[in-house]
């Protein structure tokens, strides 16, 4: 594998070693599928961001006791204290566990896609670094409607 940047297109592999470049056409299709890839990952990451949403909707909406603060002290130890505590609301609560779940389920995939995208720009081949970005803006404009352009890096 070519650790140096180069626009060098013969022999190039992407990733896996089924995955190689032998000529124009193969160029152009393995570019085209990068750009898709690159895309998918906005794709993706909007599609949480909307299920995030949802689950957020879906809480609020959840009946409700009444809240009293974290910190405000409840006697256990009466007849008249309640089984389940003060403040909690058992639907709510539910709905945000197996919510924490699947949202635990969709950000392992989406580092996963996140790091897969990572070695398609380490092949170092400056078309495959440009199709990434391409896809990523690309990605973006269709599916990034609803975040700002500026993001930490961090924030997968």
């Amino acid at each position: 594998m070519n650790m140096l940047f180069t626009w060098d297109t013969n022999n190039l592999c992407i990733v896996f070693r089924q995955w190689h470049v032998r000529g124009t056409a193969s160029l152009v299709f393995s570019l085209l599928a990068v750009i898709a890839i690159s895309a998918g990952y906005e794709a993706l990451r909007e599609g949480i961001r909307r299920y995030e949403s949802s689950v957020a909707a879906k809480q609020d909406a959840a009946p409700t006791v009444q809240r009293l603060p974290y910190n405000y002290k409840v006697e256990t130890n009466t007849e008249s204290a309640t089984l389940l505590g003060v403040g909690r609301s058992s639907q709510a609560d539910a709905i945000g566990r197996r919510a924490h779940v699947f949202k635990s389920v969709l950000y392992g995939v989406q580092n996963f896609y996140a790091f897969m995208l990572m070695l398609l720009f380490m092949t170092y081949n400056g078309f495959v670094m440009i199709a990434v970005a391409i896809g990523a803006g690309l990605g973006y404009y269709f599916f990034g409607s609803h975040t700002k352009a500026t993001k930490e890096t961090a924030c997968h």
